[in-house]
């Protein structure tokens, strides 16, 4: 799916709510470049609806829409006085009728390879890390013996 300009962004909002909801979609949908792991939330203060542009470029469109499912679903019951948080069984209930996912699927361009591997030099447990760890500072978590690099 190309990139959808405001309009074209509110419009199909807009159309999947009345599809899947039958109940119009009347306040603020954007884009949100800065969500990272996230496909989407929505702000019950300000009523608005930010999704992350990347999953509109990179995945397929019907994962693009079960997040837009995902946040209507928050969408309305939050107008309707409803459980509209993600433990609430009222949100529960209505991601299934919806059909709607609980959760995305994580961005192929944001798989990281967990790069840094140590050894505990006592008992050899490996622990596979993304960021560094100043092995003159920690200890093994299991037995408490000095990490090496690997």
């Amino acid at each position: 799916m190309n990139l959808l300009n405001e309009k074209e962004l509110y419009a199909l909002v807009h159309d999947i709510s009345m599809m899947y909801f039958n109940k119009p979609f009347k306040d603020d949908v954007r884009f949100n470049s800065r969500l990272r792991t996230t496909g989407g939330r929505y702000i019950p203060s300000k009523r608005v609806i930010e999704l992350n542009p990347k999953y509109a470029l990179e995945m397929e469109d019907d994962e693009f829409v079960g997040i837009i499912k995902h946040e209507l679903c928050h969408y309305h019951l939050h107008i309707e006085g409803k459980g509209y948080k993600h433990g609430d069984l009222d949100f529960k209930t209505l991601l299934k009728e919806t059909g709607s996912p609980r959760h995305c699927n994580p961005l192929p361009s944001y798989n990281r390879e967990k790069n840094h591997h140590y050894r505990c030099k006592s008992c050899g447990h490996v622990y596979k890390r993304q960021r560094r760890v100043n092995v003159n500072k920690y200890r093994c978590g299991k037995c408490g013996g000095k990490l090496l690099n690997q």
